[in-house]
């Protein structure tokens, strides 16, 4: 069985800080050699993919250390006038934190312009910047399995550069708790890596690293999960303008993991008169998929209903006493009952 652990680190964290209660400690992070070339590119991206050392002197320069008054993190930087985008656990509570740019000695103060808990998000804005080097953030959907990464990012908070591993894309679109179509990597990432990018072998961010996978004992399995930026486009131009959460949509059930190993919501409650009665959902149905995407738990279904819109029409397919069916509904908005 695996658990998940976000990656910000505890403020003044060291290479033998503990990372749970068991008493497992975090791994050390293996070298990459400067000068090999990534050797699978995104399909979608004309040309061949850059060396370590190109795709390095492309976006280390936008990587940043954040720091606030109860840990540390990493983000990059999206503008050339301080925009910064990183995770919103590694700023939760905080109004300003300080992050150093770059090989930058000082650190510099930003503020927390917009978060977004629910999708873990957050863009900041560095006081009084200009001309900062910029990472690229691919928004082209090409990303596959198997295509070469690599992750960059403050790993437990240690001091210099930051911290270069390289990998490969294990799986896309994954579900964890109700955070949606993540991008799992085995490129090795740690706490303190929270917010910082995922490259692809062109030198551009596909995803914001954000959890990793622990077994029972906090061993790491070399599974780390990234926000796709191509997925959390519309939820970054947002957060940049300092929009907030806003309303999410409203399906109007209450759901549990299935006890039997099934995969799917298991519907507890269905709420009178809501969009889920109305279309037809009983307690007691499992719900398998919503518009042909498939819901893998009770965490998976909120992820796919809050990506949505209030208004939006979806297709729900489901089992009732062994039978598949699908039906639709016209979504509610939540907080308005």
């Amino acid at each position: 069985m695996l658990a998940t652990a976000l990656l910000a680190g505890s403020a003044g964290g060291v290479v033998g800080a503990q990372l749970d209660s068991d008493g497992a400690t975090p791994a050390t992070s293996p070298g990459v050699p400067d000068g090999t070339p990534l050797s699978r590119p995104s399909s979608t991206v004309g040309g061949p993919g850059l060396d370590l050392s190109s795709i390095l002197a492309k976006v280390e320069p936008a990587v940043v250390a954040i720091r606030t008054s109860t840990g540390e993190g990493t983000g990059v930087v999206i503008s050339s006038n301080g925009e910064v985008l990183t995770n919103a656990h590694v700023v939760a509570g905080s109004t300003t934190v300080r992050v150093t740019v770059g090989d930058e000695v000082t650190a510099r103060t930003a503020d927390v312009v917009g978060s977004d808990a629910a999708r873990d998000l957050a863009v900041l804005k560095i006081r009084d910047a200009t001309g900062l080097p910029t990472a690229e953030l691919d928004q082209s959907a090409g990303l596959q399995v198997g295509d070469d990464v690599v992750a960059i990012g403050n790993a437990l908070g240690l001091q210099g550069t930051p911290t270069v591993t390289r990998g490969i894309v294990s799986a896309l679109d994954r579900t964890l708790d109700d955070l949606t179509g993540l991008i799992q990597t085995d490129a090795a990432i740690n706490p303190g890596n929270s917010g910082g990018p995922l490259v692809n072998a062109q030198g551009q961010v596909v995803g914001i690293n954000t959890a990793i996978a622990t077994g029972r004992n906090g061993v790491a399995q070399n599974i780390g999960f990234a926000i796709s930026v191509e997925r959390a486009a519309a939820t970054i131009e947002r957060l940049r303008s300092g929009g907030s959460a806003g309303p999410g949509a409203l399906l109007g059930v209450s759901t549990t993991d299935p006890t039997d190993g099934s995969r799917g919501a298991a519907v507890a409650r269905v709420e009178a008169g809501g969009p889920a009665a109305v279309a037809g959902l009983r307690a007691g149905d499992l719900i398998v998929s919503v518009d042909g995407q498939p819901v893998d738990g009770s965490g998976s279904l909120t992820g796919r209903i809050r990506d949505l819109k209030p208004g939006a029409t979806v297709e729900i397919r489901y089992v009732r006493d062994g039978r598949t069916a699908t039906t639709t509904a016209t979504l509610g908005t939540r907080g308005s009952s």
